[in-house]
Formats: structure tokens, sequence, C-alpha cells
């Protein structure tokens, strides 16, 4: 007797993106995001901004990413959507609609933390012979605007964290001093793009002595404010005249801090299979970095592709996926939580 097929729906909203997917047994079948450009006019995201354009998105992109899967609502299996962290207002709109769709479909729903949603986009699967999957236990570096740790993963719902930011994520700093800049927003791409251009050696900026596997970034972030303001006060034009060889720069400190707790992670765990996830995980420095260090330490490193880097329903659905066959689901009574770690 064939096996009944298993269809995901995943939603995304916590922060800034509206995005669904679909996926059968594992194997995803669409990933559809509808991003907001009206939060560059303030140069980071406006909470009230985001929820409203999130209700106007929200049922457009669950329809497209049905109609790309090229199902009917009724086939689907569950309904996984993140629960938390982020924005209170934006997490609101997806769990409501969630639970509406849910409850009218009479499927089960399956709550999932947006940060063991990124570890496990490792676990997408874009075809039924897709293996490139790390092993169980392996390590990852999470890096978002939010977040910066350094996980242990021993099972998809087993996850403990090593280090992470006692202050600034990494993501955060670079938007930060992107502004200071005064390059626009969101800061990581800008850098990026500036970095491939410039001298990674050209300044130095202060990098955190924290104790452990924890990371520190606002001493950098009050480091290069500092130098930026003496140097411009020299020479009015001096970010503009110099800007590819400070975002290499800062790139390459913060990449460098990053990269040093993670060696020492490997070191005390053991563990040479090394996963990068998150927003910043688009970085092509840091990516550099993690191929450096395969060749160096003899890693197995896994870096995802950009399309699953920043927040998209795929890896919510990927989690839904492990999640429905444990039959771990959730009632329909659940609260959002802005703030919430790995369980």
């Amino acid at each position: 007797m064939e096996k009944e097929d298993i269809y995901i729906l995943g939603i995304e909203s916590s922060c800034d993106d509206t995005s669904a997917a679909v996926l059968r047994n594992g194997v995803i079948l669409s990933n559809v995001t509808a991003s907001q450009e009206v939060h560059k006019a303030y140069g980071g995201v406006v909470p009230e901004l985001a929820s409203r354009a999130h209700q106007q998105n929200v049922v457009p992109v669950v329809d497209q990413a049905l109609k790309r899967a090229d199902i009917t609502k009724e086939q689907l299996s569950a309904i996984a959507f993140t629960r938390g962290p982020g924005l209170m207002g934006s997490l609101l709109v997806g769990v409501n609609f969630a639970k509406g769709f849910a409850r009218s479909l009479n499927i089960p729903m399956i709550e999932v933390n947006h940060l063991q949603g990124h570890v496990m986009a490792h676990f997408i699967k874009e075809s039924d012979d897709d293996n490139h999957m790390p092993p169980f236990p392996f390590l990852c570096l999470l890096v978002s605007g939010g977040n910066s740790q350094i996980v242990k993963v021993n099972a998809y719902n087993d996850m403990e964290v090593l280090g992470q930011t006692i202050d600034d994520a990494a993501g955060e700093a670079i938007d930060k001093c992107s502004k200071v800049m005064g390059l626009g927003y969101p800061g990581g791409p800008i850098i990026d793009r500036l970095a491939r251009q410039g001298n990674p050696l050209a300044y130095k900026f202060a990098e955190p002595n924290v104790a452990g596997f924890d990371y520190s970034f606002s001493g950098l972030k009050t480091s290069f404010l500092y130098n930026m303001r003496k140097w411009v006060e020299e020479d009015p034009d001096f970010i503009e005249h110099h800007k590819e060889d400070i975002a290499a720069s800062l790139e390459h400190a913060i990449v460098s801090i990053l990269m040093k707790k993670l060696r020492l992670a490997v070191k005390e765990t053991g563990i040479k299979h090394v996963a990068v996830a998150g927003g910043v995980s688009a970085n092509n420095g840091l990516r550099n970095a993690f191929q450096d260090h395969a060749e160096r330490y003899g890693w197995t490193i896994y870096i995802p592709k950009f399309s699953y880097t920043t927040d998209n329903a795929a890896m919510i659905a990927s989690v839904g996926n492990f999640k429905y066959q444990d039959k771990d689901f959730t009632q329909m009574d659940i609260p959002v939580f802005s703030k919430v770690t790995f369980e």
C-alpha cells in the first residue's frame, strides 16, 4: 500500500518578510516571499508598518505558494508557523492566519521556533535524492540581525546554545555601521558589495575580549563610530573616498570575531561538521572564511543557498515536516512569543 503524501504549508512572518512555502514529504515545491520596501526610508523596520504589510500580503502569498506547488488547500496535511521570536505584531498576523486556515481545513497546527528554523534550513530538500545535510551532532553558527549564536545541534528538536552575543548581534552591528557611513538600510548587502572591492587590512577596529564561546559587538560599533568621527573631522569626504576599504575592514573584523569563537567550539567539542545559517550567512566574506577553514582545519562545512539565508517559510515547513512525523502538534489557543530561545 502506497504511503500518503504529506504536504506541509509553512508560514513565516517574524519581521518584515511575509513568506509561505509548501513541502511534499520534505521536498520543497514552492517558497514565496513578499518583502517590504517601506522600511528603507526609516533606516530600519517600523513594527506597525510591518504588521500592516503582513496583513496585506499573507493571503496572496499563501495563494501563490499553493498555486506554484500545484496543489489545493484541501491536500494540506498541516500548517507550520513561526511562533517566535520576532516582532509581536508581525507574528500575530501569521499565527492568527495559520489558526483560522487550519481550523477551516480541520488539520493540525505546528509551532516553530524561528531560530530552529534557520538551523534546519540545511534540511530543505530540493529533490527526493537531495542528501547534502549535516549529520547529528553538528555545530551551527547562527548569525542574523538579531542573533549571533554557536549552537550544538544534537537532533532537530535538541539544540544547545554553546555561546551567544552578550549585547549586539553581528547583523545589527553591520547595519548600524552602514548607517554611520550614510549608506542606507539594510546595510548587510551594501557592506558586502563594497567589501569585495576593498582592502580588508586597511583599517583596524576594536575586537572584544569575552570569555568562553560568547560574542560581543558593542565595542566594535563604538570603535567604528569614534574612528569615523575622527577621520571625517580631518577629511569631510573621507568616507566617500575610502568606503570600499572601510567596508572590507569592518567585514574582516566581524568575520574574524565570529570565526575565532567557532574555531574554539570545534576544538572543545571535537565536532568538525560545521554549518552556518541566518541572514548574515549570505555575506560573501563569511562564506569565504568557511571555505578557508574547511581547507585549513579539515572541517566539513554546510553553507545554505542564498534563498534560504534570509527569513523564509521553507525553513519553517522543514521543521514542521519533522514535527509532523512525531505528531508534535499545537493547540489552537497558543500565544506568540516575541522573545524566545531554543527549548
